[in-house]
């Protein structure tokens, strides 16, 4: 079960093979969460709480100019920033990676994101990739580069169409 992250979650042993994730993990989910910058949510093995992979949202927005030409044309341009949510990491422990569970954390942030998007305004779903490797796990579930930046979306319109 996917769950927001709590003391009883051992964060320790968690290992994806990528630093920053790691230590943000072991050191900085749980401050972000108290401080209300980001919710951290983990997929934890039952019976040991040991964390297999995680995933963060918050809120978010990014200037109207940094979506494609298609896009801005059909937001009024009195919008500066349009607001989304912030999918800013998703980690999967190494003995787990490749078993389909980074697809099952993407899913559950994408509907979470989706069901909030019904109650308070929000046009898409961004993620900013650390890695080629991360960029191409997002391109399979049909996120698109934001140009000129390293970050990705999909709109809560195609995300309707899967959870709506």
């Amino acid at each position: 079960m996917i769950q927001l992250l709590d003391k009883k979650h051992h964060r320790n042993n968690f290992d994806c093979g990528k630093g920053p994730l790691n230590d943000y993990l072991k050191h900085q989910a749980g401050q972000d969460a108290k401080r209300e910058l980001a919710a951290c949510f983990v997929l934890a093995e039952s019976g040991t709480n040991d964390i297999l992979g995680y995933y963060t949202l918050s809120n978010n927005s990014i200037p109207l100019g940094s979506f494609p030409e298609q896009v801005q044309k059909k937001l009024h341009r009195s919008y500066h920033s349009i607001p989304t949510a912030l999918l800013g990491r998703l980690a999967i422990d190494i003995k787990c990676q490749g078993k389909g569970i980074g697809k099952i954390l993407l899913i559950d942030a994408l509907k979470r994101s989706y069901d909030l998007s019904t109650k308070i305004g929000s046009f898409a779903v961004v993620a900013d990739p650390l890695d080629v490797a991360a960029e191409r796990f997002y391109e399979k579930y049909d996120f698109i580069k934001l140009p000129d930046s390293k970050k990705m979306f999909i709109a809560m319109k195609t995300l309707k169409e899967l959870f709506g």
